[in-house]
């Protein structure tokens, strides 16, 4: 199946690319979500027409992107959780709950953006969290994770 990216999608193309992806890729994630089009000649001409307007849009999106970075890039946060003896925390901390803090922290963010590649947090301590705000643009902030008193 072949689809027209309507903006940057990761491990894929940038905006304007003509790729060919398997079909339930495109029919279920792409398409729906508003990153690609069909790559028929209607879609590619109507794709040419409003090329500025969305590298335009692509541009804002990356411009912001970068302003949060900057926001975020000196951002340390602390999330208090009940932990056992050891340090052993009584569940775990994920992505919403270190979404939450750093969003009450000042910088609005979401949840999917928050990069746990090692899974929750199940230990406390001090541990460096990748955020990704846009496919161009992390950044790494600091969560401390203390045990509740």
């Amino acid at each position: 199946m072949d689809v027209i990216l309507l903006n940057k999608v990761e491990n894929l193309g940038d905006l304007g690319d003509m790729v060919s992806v398997k079909p339930g890729y495109g029919r279920n994630y792409l398409i729906p979500s508003g990153r690609a089009v069909l790559a028929t000649p209607e879609n590619r001409k109507a794709f040419e027409e409003r090329r500025a307007e969305l590298e335009k849009a692509v541009a804002e999106a990356l411009a912001a992107a970068e302003a949060r970075r900057s926001a975020l890039s000196e951002l340390s946060v602390t999330i208090t959780h009940k932990a056992g003896e050891e340090g052993k925390l009584f569940g775990s901390v994920g992505t919403a709950e270190i979404a939450e803090a750093v969003t009450a922290a000042g910088v609005e963010i979401k949840k999917q953006e928050v990069r746990l590649p090692a899974g929750p947090i199940r230990q406390v301590g001090e541990f460096d969290i990748e955020l990704h705000l846009h496919p161009e643009v992390n950044v790494t902030i600091k969560v401390e994770v203390q045990p509740e008193e």
